[in-house]
């Protein structure tokens, strides 16, 4: 009996760990398994305190650089995305469906496996838009393969927290019109390289779900 109670308490663990991924915990101070990449130019990344919670602030001073976590994700297991942030400001006057304007105050990637054709490498962006309304989408000014998705857009309010929820699975069949593979990465950035403006964001606890 004992053993049967055993096998069953594993079966439950394996499960909620199925159903609920951690990616980003920043509320613990955690971020050892986070790499940078530079672009142009260096956006500060730190953790710090905002209304008694521990998160991610990134300023960006005309700079691109991310953060960004290799893992891999199941998304028939845990398809949906759950994060928060705020911006600081908005980004007026570009056209971010441009080289000259893909800028945004708050990004988050979703890196998808290319297999051994790692040009098929895809992403799915969800951005706060400066200038588009919430619910756009529109091609990446510098690859198709690389989806952007208006989470918030112009008219969302700054300086405010908003906790998000998406179905990826659902977001990359839209856009790409087939299954998706395996998530590989996720990465968050805020950049002002094109338009060398100023952008500040924060970042709270990211986690992959079950619907």
């Amino acid at each position: 009996m004992k053993r049967y109670i055993a096998l069953a308490l594993i079966l439950v663990l394996t499960c909620a760990r199925a159903e609920n991924i951690a990616v980003g915990l920043f509320s613990r101070g955690q971020l050892g398994d986070w790499n940078s990449k530079v672009f142009d130019g260096v956006t500060e990344y730190r953790l710090v305190t905002d209304n008694g919670d521990q998160v991610l602030q990134a300023t960006a001073r005309d700079s691109a650089s991310g953060l960004y976590r290799e893992l891999e994700i199941d998304l028939g297991q845990t398809p949906v995305v759950e994060w928060s942030w705020k911006v600081g400001n908005r980004l007026t006057g570009i056209d971010e469906r441009t080289r000259a304007g893909d800028d945004y105050p708050a990004r988050l990637y979703v890196v998808f496996s290319g297999g051994l054709a790692f040009w098929r490498t895809r992403a799915i962006n969800y951005v706060w838009s400066s200038t588009q309304a919430a619910g756009s989408e529109w091609p990446n000014a510098y690859t198709a393969n690389a989806r952007m998705i208006a989470v918030r857009g112009r008219d969302d309010a700054v300086a405010t927290w908003i906790s998000e929820r998406r179905d990826v699975r659902a977001d990359y069949r839209r856009l790409f019109g087939e299954e998706p593979p395996a998530v590989v990465a996720i990465a968050l950035m805020t950049d002002t390289d094109n338009s060398g403006r100023y952008a500040r964001a924060w970042y709270g606890d990211i986690r992959f779900v079950s619907r």
